[in-house]
């Protein structure tokens, strides 16, 4: 049986979904962050949190990175601050600033809102599995501005992750999203998971080390963690024809002493969404088209 309840984070109002399985704290104020997934019997809180931030809002058009706070935001519709179709848009794009409208329909949390510069109208529909630690996601993405739009979306889940740990999905190949963010230090394309001697799915000791790859070629859509002991995992999967890639970045300490994984389903590959376009890997929506997909997080402990 799910319930749902309204509370706050300081000054954040946040929403609750509960079953027996799972508690999940959403911020419709900040982007329909989801802040927190905690396995209810035990107890345990998959997402990462900045120890040095606070839950709050943040300006349209700020950093990302002095803001990140942690959680499962989402990226739309870019990632690097970029012109594209005549519009300048900040870093990781505008729905991380963005508050949206947020009701009840029976059991359901509905989502929505416009972003400004592009003129998409996002939508999340999110309910509990009754029956497991799931939750299901279900997506709207118009395109309102009367152009075509080219865009990036993506997930973007952080995840507290220790040595040992293990990142699974079934890429077939892989290639640096930033070759100076990434252990491997090449910008050849490479069989996932093996780089240059290294596993890129194990989760080092910290060592003040970054990793930022595209995984593609993909089997199936999905991407997931599981501790090293086997008793904790989480798992998003996905319809890979409409996220194609999944981009993986994780701080060993590299970033402002973070350890921390962010596990993205990807729409467009490389991150400049220009030059995703021009090689036809990016999310191209005519003025009035809707893009309509689903998601499931399923997040056990044992």
């Amino acid at each position: 049986m799910t319930a749902r309840q309204e509370h706050a984070a300081g000054d954040v109002p946040l929403v609750r979904l509960e079953s027996d399985h799972l508690a999940v704290d959403v911020a419709p104020s900040i982007g329909g962050r989801i802040v927190n997934l905690t396995h209810k019997p035990s107890a345990h809180q998959f997402l990462w949190h900045n120890p040095r931030l606070r839950l709050a809002r943040a300006e349209p058009g700020n950093t990302y990175d002095p803001n990140f706070y942690g959680g499962i935001d989402e990226i739309i519709p870019v990632d690097i601050p970029e012109t594209v179709d005549g519009i300048g848009y900040p870093d990781h794009g505008e729905l991380w600033t963005t508050p949206l409208g947020h009701r009840f329909d029976g059991q359901t949390l509905v989502l929505e809102g416009l972003l400004p510069l592009s003129g998409l109208r996002y939508r999340r529909e999110m309910r509990l599995d009754r029956d497991g630690p799931a939750v299901h996601l279900n997506y709207a993405i118009t395109n309102t501005s009367g152009a075509s739009r080219a865009f990036l979306w993506k997930l973007h889940a952080a995840l507290a992750i220790e040595p040992g740990d293990r990142i699974d999905c079934p890429a077939g190949r892989a290639v640096a999203a930033d070759v100076a963010w990434a252990r491997g230090k090449t910008a050849e394309p490479f069989d996932w998971p093996e780089v240059n001697g290294q596993r890129a799915d194990m989760i080092p000791q910290p060592d003040g080390t970054t990793d930022f790859l595209f995984l593609y070629e993909l089997r199936e859509g999905r991407v997931g963690w599981r501790s090293g002991d086997g008793r904790r995992r989480v798992e998003i999967r996905f319809d890979p024809r409409v996220f194609p890639y999944v981009c993986y970045f994780a701080s060993y300490g590299g970033l402002d002493g973070h350890v921390v994984a962010v596990l993205e389903p990807c729409t467009a590959m490389p991150l400049l969404v220009m030059e995703a376009q021009r090689l036809g890997q990016c999310s191209v929506l005519a003025s009035g088209q809707v893009l309509s997909t689903d998601m499931t997080i399923t997040a056990d402990a044992v």
